[in-house]
């Protein structure tokens, strides 16, 4: 018979699993739109690569982020059975909304504000770590995202465009294996990154919450099973890509296809190299989707201009989805923990 510290424990790590599988379709956009727009990749090998890559960024450059989520906006000994699920069940449901709109939402966002919820329930929130690092990156981050990606397009792009350099260059066979090389490479790194960041939303909770249910040090065990965690996440990853990939890759598509390989390999290694930086300087979970939709307005104003590239994109609609899915998560993780402290769940 099964054991119920594991039969309980068993109910987060499938929720963990179902937020992973969201949050592999919401990732496989920004990684592979702009391989599959070109023609680079065929669909079908879309999932496996991603969820390899997701892999090898979560086991490699993953710890910061999980200990951020983990144990660094709440005290660690508050993440236990209930309030972990709660908050994995929280992120996920909004992550799943967003998903079946078809549009690439931010895990990292959602799941920082489901843990918040449950800290200022206990009034027991790490303010300084929130308030000084977490949050303002989320809004410098996609602003060096839009100017470093307007200079390259403005400094880089547009000369060689006068001297007819990115018309020859992709019209030139000789070269066309070079730029398909470089956007499956720049492919690979984004998903890579998104391992790095996004895998934590599930891991690092769940395990702060196993160390605190087995009884074992958190600070002395947290990498192993941390690391333990991942190796049952992240492989869900390309599961959801898998299952919701398609219609987010047909959506963010829609605005790959507005730029050529040269402007889609600069917005893939700008948003890809600033989240990965978030990771592994500060541990910053922070939203890739914002960072390659900042890079995608930076390049577009500098060869299409400000009025022609809000026209001719679907980003004003991610917007108010963006601002939606974290509040989503936020209440309902608060509502949940409301219930569950009132029918005596939490105790």
């Amino acid at each position: 018979m099964t054991s119920p510290l594991l039969s309980h424990l068993l109910i987060p790590f499938i929720i963990a699993m179902f937020l992973a599988i969201n949050m592999g379709g919401s990732g496989t956009g920004p990684s592979f739109s702009a391989a599959y727009g070109a023609n680079i990749i065929k669909r079908h090998l879309i999932p496996g690569l991603f969820g390899i890559m997701v892999f090898l960024g979560a086991i490699f450059a993953g710890k910061g982020t999980a200990t951020t989520i983990g144990k660094e906006i709440i005290d660690p000994s508050m993440m236990t059975f209930p309030i972990v699920s709660i908050i994995l069940f929280s992120v996920a449901i909004s992550l799943l909304i967003a998903n079946l709109a078809g549009i690439p939402q931010s895990t990292s966002q959602s799941t920082v504000l489901a843990v918040v919820a449950p800290a200022l329930y206990y009034n027991n929130l790490n303010s300084e770590k929130l308030f000084f690092v977490v949050i303002p990156a989320w809004f410098i981050l996609p602003v060096i995202a839009f100017i470093i990606s307007y200079l390259a397009g403005r400094y880089i792009y547009r000369p060689m465009r006068r001297r007819g350099l990115t018309q020859s260059r992709a019209q030139n066979v000789n070269m066309k294996p070079v730029w398909n090389g470089l956007i499956l490479a720049t492919s690979f790194y984004v998903a890579f990154s998104i391992g790095a960041n996004n895998v934590a939303n599930a891991s690092g909770p769940i395990a702060t919450m196993t160390a605190n249910e087995l009884n074992i040090s958190v600070d002395k065990n947290f990498i192993l099973i941390m690391i333990l965690s991942t190796l049952l996440i992240a492989p869900n990853f390309a599961i959801g890509s898998s299952i919701f990939g398609n219609k987010i890759l047909q959506n963010t598509g829609k605005e790959i296809v507005l730029f050529g390989k040269f402007e889609a390999v600069i917005i893939a290694f700008v948003s890809a190299s600033l989240l990965l930086f978030a990771s592994l300087s500060r541990g910053i979970p922070t939203s890739l989707v914002q960072l390659n939709v900042a890079a995608i307005l930076g390049i577009g104003v500098a060869k299409l201009g400000p009025g022609h590239i809000f026209k001719k994109t679907e980003v004003r609609k991610f917007f108010l989805m963006w601002l939606i899915s974290p509040v989503i998560s936020f209440s309902l993780s608060m509502i949940l923990m409301y219930l569950a402290d009132r029918f005596g769940f939490l105790s």
